[in-house]
């Protein structure tokens, strides 16, 4: 008995146990420790970034703000420079008007001194404009010899020019288009003497001259010369902006 025991434990081998290779690269891992580091930094690191945050901030603000008052201050050279220069054709035209409407004056004047002139204002209920003007020198152009423009003065404030210039400058620009614009609208005055039915009348021919007269020395003539003075104070004023 103890002899077959012996010859089974004899005809068995016991091999060793295998490990995988994964399993084993594994624990090789796990056994592997990396070093933590700290670093330490004190409260001066802190306050040298945060300084260095705020002046970089401030320093984009100031170029920022430096940029916009360059872009400003050209705008505003532009608008002025275009202002002035309406003002120049303006007051160009305006002498030029002047001198028409004198003209016109002068004949509706001739005509109340001479009846037989007068009498050829109105033909068959029809009024005769041009043998008023007809003898003015340059040829005539109507009841208005030029259009005055105000488009660079519309643009102006719309671009709030009141803060770029000072009160004074303002106050005579404001009262120059203001002055202008009474002229352009004298030509509706004008037109409604003109058109109505009893400057048709050959019996009110003399209050039909008169009227007509009247509102071109109130609307034209007689603010001309001082508007010519204002255009001048503003294209000088504008030269220094």
């Amino acid at each position: 008995m103890e002899e077959e025991i012996q010859q089974s434990e004899q005809g068995i081998k016991l091999e060793p146990l295998q490990v995988p290779a994964e399993s084993s690269h594994l624990n090789k891992k796990k056994k592997k420790h990396h070093p933590v580091v700290i670093v330490a930094r004190d409260w001066k690191e802190y306050l040298g970034e945060s300084l260095l945050i705020i002046f970089s901030v401030a320093l984009a603000l100031i170029v920022t703000e430096i940029l916009n008052n360059l872009h400003e201050k050209q705008q505003t050279k532009e608008i002025v420079s275009q202002l002035r220069d309406e003002l120049i054709i303006n007051k160009k035209a305006e002498e030029d008007q002047y001198v028409y409407h004198s003209r016109i004056v002068e004949m509706i004047d001739s005509a109340l001194n001479d009846p037989t002139f007068a009498n050829k204002f109105i033909v068959a209920g029809q009024v005769q404009i041009k043998e008023i003007i007809n003898a003015i020198t340059p040829p005539p152009h109507g009841l208005l010899l030029h259009d005055l423009n105000d488009v660079a003065w519309q643009v102006a404030k719309q671009n709030n020019i009141f803060s770029k210039i000072d009160l004074s400058t303002y106050s005579l620009l404001n009262d120059i288009y203001n002055n202008q614009q009474r002229i352009t609208n004298s030509e509706p005055e004008l037109a409604r003497v003109l058109l109505s039915w009893e400057s048709r009348k050959p019996e009110n021919l003399r209050t039909t001259l008169i009227l007509l007269r009247d509102n071109f020395l109130g609307w034209d003539v007689g603010r001309a010369q001082n508007l010519l003075h204002l255009y001048q104070q503003a294209i000088d004023k504008l030269a220094n902006y």
